[in-house]
């Protein structure tokens, strides 16, 4: 399935890399012929979004969190699928991961810096640690992430601390936000637990940054999800229909789904 091959000590040391730092760069995985059909239909949906509930801000001022439908060209085994990515996620939620979520972060020109956050809430908060990753976003864009407009900036290894200490170490400059650069195709797996924000898109078009949401086997968060239609779930692999078990399945994509739901994403 994957285009690029990776060995199985490559994948450990990816994984290793991400349990460390709390991410890491797969480079240059993702044909860029396929990502630009997805950035060509992307656009439209963009502007529907903005149209129908772009009051909203739901990721601030010029950001906007879309969800994508599951159907070509965004349902593409090829990349959720694609075996360096699962090799890599395998290693750090589980053989029995859950696909989640398929949507995009984009800001515009007139985006702004997000406060630093996590995208999650602690398992256990009154132990007052961390466990292992359970909880990854796969992320790629539709175009080069460059200094103008608007990369991620991610504070290495603050995955595995308290949000408070964290902070701490952030304010007190023992860690730092470093942004992360990534030319079209690359992709990113990251623990969404590390301290992260995104920042000013300065440029007059839009940077698209795609998630796929991959979690351990018994994790669910109500608030995000994968309208799976029905018409299409025979055409699946059998790993597909595994990985997308919790979703709910529909009768047609024809009809817009309701309002975003993941409003609350800052933890």
């Amino acid at each position: 399935m994957s285009y690029v091959r990776h060995t199985s000590a490559e994948m450990d040391e990816l994984a290793h890399a991400a349990q460390r730092d709390g991410f890491c760069l797969i480079k240059s995985l993702i044909p860029k012929s396929l990502l630009l059909s997805w950035r060509e239909a992307f656009a439209a949906l963009l502007e529907a979004h903005i149209e129908r509930e772009g009051h909203l801000k739901n990721r601030g001022p010029g950001r906007y969190y879309v969800t994508l439908p599951f159907k070509a060209p965004f349902a593409e085994p090829r990349i959720y699928e694609d075996e360096s990515i699962l090799g890599v996620v395998e290693r750090l939620v589980g053989a029995d991961m859950t696909m989640v979520q398929l949507a995009t972060d984009t800001p515009l020109l007139g985006s702004d810096y997000q406060d630093v956050h996590r995208d999650t809430p602690p398992l256990f908060p009154e132990t007052g640690r961390e466990t292992p990753a359970f909880q990854l976003a796969v992320n790629f864009p539709l175009v080069d992430v460059t200094a103008e407009n608007g990369p991620i900036e991610i504070a290495r290894g603050t995955h595995m601390l308290s949000k408070a200490e964290a902070m701490r170490r952030l304010e007190m400059g023992e860690v730092a936000l470093e942004p992360v650069y990534m030319e079209l195709g690359d992709v990113m797996v990251r623990d969404v637990r590390g301290l992260h924000r995104g920042t000013p898109n300065r440029t007059r078009e839009p940077r698209p940054m795609v998630v796929i949401g991959y979690s351990r086997r018994w994790l669910f968060r109500p608030e995000v999800s994968i309208r799976v239609p029905r018409d299409g779930l025979a055409q699946l692999s059998e790993r597909a229909k595994r990985m997308l078990r919790f979703n709910p399945v529909v009768e047609s994509l024809d009809v817009p789904d309701e309002t975003e739901v993941y409003q609350a994403f800052a933890y």
